[in-house]
């Protein structure tokens, strides 16, 4: 019945009926006051900035009104363009995953208006979105740096934009990439649309909407007195040791409600060990983070999304654009640097209007970074309980089975633990080592040799040779 009146609600709005089919048949229609908000005034070309939470469906409401400006090759007036086959959309993002996943749900509510959208980005080759750009294509959706690259170049033509989308603006500001959006708004059309959407708002991204857009109208999916938070995703902090939370969060990821989740850690470095360890420990697990290349990036993502990994260890920047259905838990491995971070963090789950859990594990050092980020946030967590993987309170509040152990009992043994059982039976030396019966001996040989003196060939210790 919800899809129904969302249907009924972009029927009244003027949303193209192929449009509304193509989201229903994929049954990603869903009411959000975003959308509700932004449509009636997107719909009629109007400038306008969108400021909404992380997981409050703002794709659809930039995406639908980029769809619905586009000129479709089979529409009758295509072929009187000015440039046909030239991008009518361009959507920029911060992140190379948050454009893959802003332009896998254009192609899906496009695909019976039959627009073409190609997808932009670093760390692949350049031949298929130059092959794709000179084939045609009606929407580009790209990250700043490969998208100004592909302009200078003369590859991709931007006179002919009539929607601009910045999205997640405050990302590609944090990440330094606003000198090149500065360049890219300056090859489209003054004439445009342009749309912003951002989960805050800083000085530098209210001056940008200043000098680039037209009287643009103010929309916030909340009011300001409202929690930040997503409601449906439920809370736990816990001052937890360093040393102690690989094992609490394997406790974690056999809680009943346990599903898909993500891991944030601060480091590369980091989401690398963990994501070792927890496989180590028999869960499914693939890292994503900035060291890996961009097609192992996007297996791992495609693995987590079809659910052949259980758990994905991320850092913020890789997992920007992450938008992944079902995601049951997400764990703050660190405590977040701020609150902005910590929102965008645990808003990977309770999307949609389903439930999540997030937690948070603080160390003793950072009580106070915490302190803060509770403070903003007007959160009820001042002080996070001291807790280890064997503390009751967190298998109570999780609910985790009292038998679960820091290893799956079908994960394999440790190879550490395999070599001190054979170097216990063989007495302690290595397998390599003569006296155990080695073949090889891993010590280097040692030479026993004396070195004497000589002088005219004979020792020096002996008389010399006064005969003849």
């Amino acid at each position: 019945m919800r899809i129904e009146e969302t249907l009924t609600t972009f029927h009244d709005l003027g949303v193209l009926p192929e449009i509304a089919e193509a989201l229903r048949e994929v049954d990603i229609v869903d009411a959000f006051p975003i959308q509700e908000m932004t449509l009636p005034i997107a719909l009629l070309g109007t400038d306008l900035i969108g400021q909404a939470r992380t997981g409050t469906g703002k794709t659809l409401a930039f995406g639908i009104p980029v769809l619905q400006r586009t000129v479709a090759p089979h529409d009758p007036d295509y072929s009187e363009l000015a440039g046909p086959g030239k991008p009518q959309g361009l959507v920029v993002a911060p992140t190379r995953e948050l454009a893959s996943q802003v332009a896998e749900d254009l192609a899906v509510a496009g695909r019976h208006r039959g627009t073409r959208t190609l997808t932009v980005y670093g760390g692949v080759a350049y031949e298929p979105q130059l092959n794709t750009l000179k084939e045609g294509v009606d929407i580009v959706v790209g990250t700043p740096g490969r998208l100004l690259d592909l302009a200078d170049r003369g590859v991709l033509d931007l006179a002919h934009i009539k929607v601009l989308v910045l999205d997640e603006a405050d990302k590609m500001l944090d990440l330094g990439f606003l000198p090149d959006v500065e360049r890219l708004i300056a090859k489209t059309p003054e004439l445009r649309q342009t749309m912003l959407f951002s989960a805050t708002m800083p000085a530098a991204i209210v001056s940008l909407a200043r000098t680039h857009m037209r009287h643009p109208v103010n929309i916030r999916a909340e009011s300001t007195t409202e929690q930040q938070t997503v409601p449906a995703t439920a809370q736990f902090i816990y001052r937890a040791h360093q040393s102690d939370k690989p094992e609490v969060v394997a406790r974690i990821l056999q809680s009943e409600s346990s599903g898909r989740t993500i891991v944030f850690t601060r480091t590369k470095r980091q989401a690398q060990r963990l994501a070792d360890e927890l496989k180590d420990r028999g869960f499914p697990t693939s890292p994503l983070h900035g060291d890996m290349a961009q097609d192992a990036r996007e297996r791992a993502l495609k693995r987590f999304r079809t659910g052949r990994v259980q758990v994905l260890v991320a850092t913020d920047v890789a997992a920007r654009g992450i938008d992944v259905e079902a995601v049951t838990h997400v764990i703050n491995y660190e405590c977040p640097d701020d609150e902005k971070t910590y929102l965008h963090r645990i808003g990977r789950t309770g999307r949609a209007g389903a439930t999540g859990v997030a937690v948070t594990l603080v160390d003793w050092a950072d009580v106070t970074r915490w302190k803060v980020i509770n403070a903003a946030l007007d959160l009820p967590f001042d002080d996070p309980a001291e807790t280890y993987s064997t503390s009751e309170h967190l298998h109570r509040d999780l609910g985790i089975p009292p038998e679960a152990a820091g290893r799956l009992a079908s994960a394999p043994k440790r190879d550490d633990k395999a070599t001190d059982d054979r170097s216990a039976k063989s007495g302690g030396k290595e397998p390599g080592d003569k006296e155990s019966g080695g073949k090889k001996s891993s010590r280097p040989r040692r030479r026993k040799r004396q070195r004497r003196r000589t002088r005219g060939g004979r020792p020096v210790d002996q008389p010399a040779d006064t005969s003849g």
